[in-house]
């Protein structure tokens, strides 16, 4: 996946059969458990580790206090791998609400060790991301 900017807290959430608001999708389908954390990379970010601490549990979603920027251009590139077998319903990217925020998402799966020259594939999908300091907007996934 790659974007730019800082600010990023990403969360996850999935639908389901009945309406649910979205406090209650991302408490009951967060993956957040399911990020394997430790074997979690982040290409390009300013200072190590930061891309690790911007995948929060939902009821952290909105603390400002943890972030990554990137060192080189705008790009990052995080390699997030998972404990198992998951799907991705939805997801949530949320920044700050300047010129920092990310304006682009490209979800890739399966490509292990991804690095930027991986880039240049067709991505699984991609968002032109509006601006969500509050990580209220959910993008559907294929």
């Amino acid at each position: 996946m790659s974007g730019h900017g800082h600010g990023h807290g990403h969360g996850h959430s999935c639908g389901s059969e009945g309406q649910h608001e979205p406090a209650e999708r991302g408490l009951e389908f967060g993956l957040y458990q399911r990020i394997d954390l430790e074997k979690l990379q982040c290409l390009n970010e300013s200072r190590d580790g930061d891309g690790r601490q911007v995948f929060k549990p939902w009821d952290q979603r909105n603390l400002r206090d943890k972030y990554v920027e990137s060192d080189v251009d705008e790009e990052l590139l995080f390699n997030i791998p998972f404990t198992g077998s998951v799907k991705l319903k939805g997801i949530i990217i949320s920044g700050e609400n300047d010129d920092s925020h990310p304006a682009e998402i490209r979800l890739y799966k399966n490509i292990p060790q991804m690095s930027f020259d991986d880039t240049g594939r067709e991505p699984e999908q991609a968002f032109r991301l509006n601006r969500d300091p509050l990580a209220e907007l959910e993008y559907p996934t294929k």
